[in-house]
């Protein structure tokens, strides 16, 4: 199963020209996660920082920009979990406006705990709460 999430292109993402700046994708891409951890795994990034203590921080990002994407525009975000390690998770995320896709990313993030700052693994209530987003990228 995937998790998918409309976002629109804002202004406060955009150049001069109205054209999506390509950073913003990360803080969409970072968006989309904090959704999935509140809406489908039914917890906030709150709840998981400041009670559980734990962190999920990016450790790689790889994003390659297909087209670009202008203002007011509403682009599909779709993620799928295609890994998962001792304590790291990789997302594979496409963005599509309409059938035209605009980005691919895969970003992997490690599972830390915010009192010692290090990656810990993630346990099998975690994993349980991952699997059904587990997917191979098969949404390009």
């Amino acid at each position: 199963m995937t998790f998918k999430r409309d976002k629109m292109i804002r202004w406060g993402y955009c150049d001069a020209a109205g054209i999506i700046y390509f950073p913003r994708y990360a803080e969409l891409c970072n968006d989309l996660i904090e959704d999935l951890f509140c809406e489908a795994l039914g917890i906030t990034l709150r709840t998981m920082i400041q009670e559980l203590r734990l962190d999920i921080p990016f450790v790689h990002l790889n994003m390659d920009f297909l087209a670009p994407s202008i203002l007011n525009e509403v682009l599909e975000f779709e993620l799928a979990i295609t890994a998962m390690g001792r304590s790291s998770l990789t997302f594979y995320i496409v963005a599509r406006c309409g059938d035209e896709e605009r980005l691919r990313a895969t970003l992997k993030v490690a599972m830390i705990s915010m009192d010692t700052r290090r990656a810990i693994p993630i346990d099998d209530k975690w994993r349980g709460m991952f699997a059904p987003f587990m997917e191979t990228p098969a949404i390009k």
